[in-house]
């Protein structure tokens, strides 16, 4: 059984951890700045890679205005274009991140970089065919590569297509197993449709690394909460939350779970209903 579209948005809403479930799938993969290449122009570079150090230091308002001097100062330059067009993305100002993209990839139109920034807004706008076909058109040239993998299997994850979507992350595993983002995404394809124990064992192998991602703990008391093990998902929660905000995530898991039990009861009644209404009763039980 699926957890219901109505369901997901109420948890993403809910959910103190920055929506947890839909947090990856918005991202459509780990948002990674690209490094800025070296050229002959020292000065505009330098500019430019400070920009971009400054982004991959969380400092979006910095990067944004070192990336504005330097598009001023070169109009037509796509390293200028593609560094803001990914500080208005982080900032959230996505149709000036879509219009900067489509200038690079007029500028780099054989390069994924552009077409990658586009597929992200697609997908942040919920513009899923859009995102798909981007996303497609990616894989179409670099096979199994992860982040355009993690995007098109968050699309069909948005889309109820879980099944399509595991198998794209399996895919890609078997080819980048290291790749974290690919695992958790995977985990998440799972709790969506309500595989909880295979979602737990896939999250486990991610959340007890040294360097696990936030959203594979939260993920993963997710998962535990749902199969009703809150004793487990409660340790999950403290490692990042207040004891006050744990115990906020464990009263809306056992909302959810109750939800998720009221929903099918209701399905078996209506199924009951219906095969008493369409089918007539055997005229001796089997034996």
């Amino acid at each position: 059984m699926k957890i219901s579209p109505t369901l997901l948005r109420t948890v993403a809403i809910a959910l103190p951890c920055a929506a947890v479930l839909l947090t990856g799938c918005a991202n459509g993969g780990s948002f990674n700045p690209r490094p800025i290449p070296s050229t002959r122009n020292g000065d505009a570079m330098s500019d430019l890679r400070v920009a971009d150090s400054a982004l991959r230091g969380g400092d979006v308002e910095l990067a944004s205005t070192l990336f504005e001097k330097a598009l001023s100062a070169n109009p037509n330059s796509p390293e200028a274009q593609l560094g803001l067009g990914d500080a208005m993305y982080l900032a959230g100002d996505l149709e000036r991140a879509r219009a900067l993209y489509q200038l690079a990839a007029l500028q780099t139109p054989v390069k994924p970089a552009a077409q990658l920034g586009l597929a992200r807004v697609a997908l942040r706008q919920r513009r899923l065919d859009d995102a798909a076909t981007l996303y497609r058109g990616l894989l179409a040239g670099q096979p199994d590569d992860p982040v355009a993998c993690e995007g098109l299997g968050t699309v069909l994850d948005l889309q109820g297509r879980h099944a399509d979507a595991q198998a794209i992350y399996r895919s890609a595993l078997a080819a980048h197993p290291e790749v974290q983002g690919l695992r958790i995404n995977l985990g998440l394809s799972l709790i969506l449709e309500n595989k909880l124990r295979q979602a737990a064992n896939t999250l486990l192998d991610v959340a007890g690394l040294p360097d696990a991602p936030l959203q594979a703990r939260q993920n993963l008391a997710l998962a535990y909460g749902l199969l009703g093990n809150s004793e487990a998902a409660k340790r999950i929660l403290l490692v990042d939350l207040p004891p006050s905000s744990a115990d906020d995530n464990l009263r809306f898991y056992q909302s959810l779970r109750d939800r998720l039990a009221g929903s099918r009861a209701d399905t078996g009644r209506t199924d009951g209903k219906a095969t008493a209404a369409s089918v007539s009763p055997p005229a001796e039980a089997p034996k």
